[in-house]
Formats: C-alpha cells, sequence, structure tokens
C-alpha cells in the first residue's frame, strides 16, 4: 500500500467515525473565499497558498505575497509535497517546486471572533523530505477538542536550504528559504486565522524533528518574534548548530561546488540567473546520508539565524514564551549503525569503564545506542530547560519511552518521531503498510497513551500548561530535581534526575569541547 492508498485508508476512518462530508461554508481570507470539507464536526480547508509560487525568478528568493482569486476556491484536497528526493513513505505523493500551501481543521461552525486556540505543526524529514499531507498530521482530533490545527509546507533541500555568493549579495534574507518559509505561513495566521475562529494571540508552534529544530530557530529568530505565544519541540536537537555561510564548509562553498559542476562559475548576476535557470530535477539530486557535509541545513545568515540555538537559550535571546520539549528512549534509530561499531562511539564520551558502568555495564551495542540517545537528545533538553528556568521561564519536559503494543518483542525503545500519531491521537484499529513498513493495529493500552498524550498537548495549547489536562500532574521543570513526565509502557509518571549521571558525563565532555 503505498501513501495515497494509505492517506485514503486513514481519512476514511476518520470520516466514517466522523460523518459524511459535505461542502463547508465559505471562509473569506485575505486572498478570497474559501470552500473546505465538513466530516461530522471538523471541518478542514486544504492546500490553500500563504505565498507565491518560489518558481522562476522566485527560487531562493524570500516569500512572496500569495496570490489573490476571484470566486470561491475549493480548499478539498492537499498541495502538492515539495520537491524532494522520494524515499519510503513519500515516494507516491504528488511533489512539485510550487507548494508553498497550507491546512486547517477546525471546528465545524467556529465563528468569528470565538478566538479558539491554534496550533501550528512543522514537519520534520532532516530538511530533505517531509509533507504536512502526510496521513499521520490529520488534524481532525484536535479539532475535535477546540483546538484549530494547522500545518504547512515548506522549501526542502537544495531549495530550501541553499547559498551561493552570486544569490547572497544585496540586503535581504539569504540561505534560508525553508525557514523563511515557515515564517511566512505563521504571518498568514497571523493575518487571517480570526476568520477561521482561531485567536491570533495564542498560537502554538510545534514540530518534531527538523521540524523542532525549525521551532527552536524560530524560538530565537529575529524574524520570527511575536508571531507565536508557545512552543513545542519534539525531539529538537538542543546543541545543533547552523552552518557557516563562508569559509571552511561553509554553505557557500558547497553552493559554488554545485553550480561549477553545472558548469555555472562567477558570482556576478549572470550566475544568479543561470542557477535560478536550472530544471528542478538538477537540484533535487540523492544526498548521503546525515553525516553527508553537503547535506542541506539551517545556515548562519546572520538574520533569519543569528547564532545557535544553545547561544541564544544561553544567553537568554530566545523567545519568552511557554515552552514545552522532550525525546524518545531510541532516538538513535537514526544512526543505528552506532551499535555495529560501538567502541568509538563509548571512548568519545569518556573513560569507557566509567561510561559502561554509568550505563550499568549493558552490552556495548545498547550502551551505543542509549549514549547515542542521550548525547542527541535527552541532554541537549535538559540544557534548553535549565536555562529558560534560570530566566523565570515556564518549561516541561518529557521522556516518550512508550512501544506499541505489537512491536515491543524486537524493538531497542520508541524509536525517532514514534510519538507523533500519539501526539494528534490518530493511531488506526487495522494494520497497515506503509513506506514498505508495517503499522500494527493499536490496542486498547496503545489508545490509552495517545488519548492522554493529546490531552497534555491540547491542554498547553489552551492554557500554557499541560497540566491542566487532568491526567497524573505534569510539574513545570526545576533546577532542584530535573522533573520530567515520562510516557511509558508502566503508564505515565513523574520522574526527577531523570539519567543524572549520565546526562552529567554528557555535559562535561560538551563543556571540555567549549560547547555552552
Amino acid at each position: 500500500m503505498g501513501w495515497r492508498a494509505f492517506g485514503a485508508a486513514l481519512v476514511a476512518v476518520i470520516v466514517v467515525s466522523a460523518g459524511a462530508a459535505s461542502a463547508a461554508e465559505p471562509v473569506h481570507v485575505s486572498q478570497g473565499d474559501l470552500q473546505g470539507v465538513t466530516a461530522g464536526a471538523v471541518e478542514s480547508f486544504k492546500g490553500v497558498p500563504f505565498a507565491a509560487p518560489p518558481v522562476g525568478d522566485l527560487r531562493w528568493r524570500p516569500p512572496a505575497a500569495a496570490p489573490s482569486w476571484t470566486g470561491v476556491r475549493s480548499a478539498d484536497a492537499f498541495g502538492p509535497a515539495c520537491l524532494q528526493i522520494a524515499r519510503g513513505r513519500f515516494a507516491d505523493s504528488a511533489m512539485s517546486e510550487d507548494c508553498l500551501t497550507l491546512n486547517v481543521w477546525r471546528p465545524a461552525g467556529a465563528a468569528v471572533g470565538a478566538k479558539l486556540p491554534v496550533m501550528v505543526w512543522i514537519y520534520g524529514g532532516a530538511f530533505i523530505q517531509g509533507a504536512s499531507a502526510f496521513p499521520f498530521y490529520d488534524g481532525t482530533h484536535f479539532a475535535d477538542r477546540g483546538v484549530i490545527l494547522v500545518s504547512l509546507n515548506y522549501r526542502l533541500g537544495r531549495f530550501g536550504f541553499f547559498a551561493h555568493p552570486a544569490l547572497d549579495a544585496g540586503t535581504g534574507p539569504i540561505a534560508n528559504y525553508g525557514l523563511m518559509d515557515q515564517i511566512a505561513a505563521l504571518k498568514w495566521v497571523q493575518a487571517n486565522i480570526a476568520a477561521f475562529g482561531g485567536d491570533p494571540a495564542n498560537v502554538t508552534v510545534f514540530g518534531e524533528s527538523a521540524g523542532a529544530i525549525s521551532v527552536n530557530y524560530l524560538m530565537t529568530s529575529p524574524a520570527a518574534r511575536g508571531l507565536f505565544a508557545k512552543a513545542i519541540a519534539e525531539s529538537g536537537f538542543g546543541r545543533a548548530s547552523p552552518r557557516p555561510l563562508k569559509g571552511d564548509r561553509g554553505a557557500e562553498g558547497f553552493g559554488q561546488a554545485f553550480a561549477e559542476a553545472h558548469g555555472i562559475k562567477g558570482a556576478a548576476a549572470a550566475a544568479a540567473a543561470a542557477l535560478r535557470a536550472l530544471p528542478a530535477d538538477a537540484l533535487n539530486t540523492t544526498f548521503g546520508g546525515l553525516g553527508d557535509p553537503a547535506l542541506p541545513n539551517p545556515i548562519l545568515d546572520g538574520q533569519i539565524i543569528v547564532e545557535s540555538v544553545a547561544q541564544a537559550f544561553g544567553r537568554g535571546a530566545e523567545a519568552h514564551v511557554p515552552y514545552l520539549e522532550g525525546g524518545n528512549s531510541y532516538e538513535a534509530s537514526l544512526t543505528p549503525q552506532v551499535a555495529d561499531n560501538p567502541g568509538p562511539v563509548i571512548a568519545r564520551a569518556g573513560d569507557p569503564a566509567q561510561v559502561e558502568a554509568l550505563y550499568g555495564n549493558a552490552p556495548a551495542p545498547e550502551v551505543a545506542r542509549e549514549l547515542t540517545t542521550d548525547a542527541l537528545i535527552t541532554e541537549p533538553d535538559r540544557l534548553l530547560a535549565r536555562d529558560m528556568t534560570r530566566q523565570g521561564l515556564p518549561v516541561w519536559v518529557y521522556h516518550f519511552s512508550y512501544v506499541a503494543t505489537v512491536l515491543r518483542p524486537n524493538a531497542y525503545g520508541a524509536a525517532h518521531g514514534s510519538e507523533i500519531p500519539f501526539v494528534f491521537d490518530n493511531l488506526h484499529d487495522q494494520a497497515l503498510t506503509f513506506g514498505g513498513r508495517e503499522i500494527p493495529a493499536a490496542t486498547p493500552d496503545d489508545h490509552a497513551i495517545a488519548t492522554a498524550m493529546h490531552a497534555y498537548w491540547v491542554a498547553f495549547a489552551k492554557t500554557g500548561d499541560p497540566g491542566a489536562a487532568g491526567g497524573p500532574a505534569w510539574p513545570r521543570y526545576t533546577l532542584t530535581g530535573d522533573p520530567l513526565l515520562q510516557f511509558g509502557e508502566e503508564g505515565i509518571a513523574v520522574r526527577t534526575d531523570f539519567e543524572k549521571p549520565r546526562l552529567d558525563l554528557l555535559e562535561a565532555d560538551q563543556h571540555r569541547a567549549g560547547a555552552p
């Protein structure tokens, strides 16, 4: 079953449970009138342009104003995914360089002035793949619970994160076009969400992996200030640093190498025109793995990104808004090869005997997996939480270790991204094959965790305090005890001093390396 078939199956489940779909009453936004679809108690508006198509002369430019239309525009289908290398779950989806659309789910009939809380979702995918139409991102259940859910597309790969001296002249922002798209979508939300019954003063931006990294950069970007009131980062890689624009291994150097490989030299306007004239397929070429130095990712451009996330949080330069963050117990699923040669991984953290003792003298492959998870996500989360707490700002931290019941016999832990269907409460009751993987049917225990986790996210969006969900109390993070809420197979419980000796070791290692 491919992406479209999987999406159709999930939508069928939602529509059957919610009632037959019908046309919704038009909503007037700044560009014109939109007509979405009503299914039961939820209305959806899909494929809504929030910026001009970034094609032709608009390639590698900040997003331009969204086009207007006359009459009523149908908003009953997702727009195409942004152009990307077709891999796994997105191999069957429609893709285009013209992709800057967003989607809105709201309670049916929500009136202008209702001031419902708004959540804006940013997908992950290592900044080279992803789409807002991914079925697990369906916002029906958020809307069921009185939250307006917005999801958006943003430029990926070389289309979204690219620098070259010929493109970088002038005074406007450069290089981070994917982040600029996210900012443009947030501005569209500020200008238009009231028409759907939303409150532009109560917007929560949230995302996972590259989406969570994006959230953290939005927290620190002067260009995004004031566009959201709360933020959630799921697996946000808080110690990740942007690529320098210039110098050794700088983004412009990689851009020049790419241009020269296509016969384009120099830094004059003619070179910029030649780059923009390249066929899209020339830009959409395969990259290596996560360690590929040419892999497009956020760039230290000086306007959108002015410093690393850890630096900004460390000096209090992030947005002073309620913040929720966390990660999963097997984030090393991103780099499973660490278990094949665990010795160097362990040695990089310190004396191997000491490291292995802190990890319970488990077999070396298991130590390498847990150590990698801690280094990528768990310890950086603690760093950011401590920085914000020292500034008197509200932070909540979670640890997701729940593995779906059917998957437990062969799982090392909760894999990277596995919390998403729980957050959206989009588990399903029948087994499906998706992206070459078997998605098991959810059990009652799985659904119970999903219902609870979803409720915490909804409570945070509504009140700024996830503890208002009514489940086990979720304490605000404090420097004393480092409390977090664990979503595990034994249930939901508060943990204090979570893996403190292990995280202290990694923090000391970062300090020795000169990190914040």
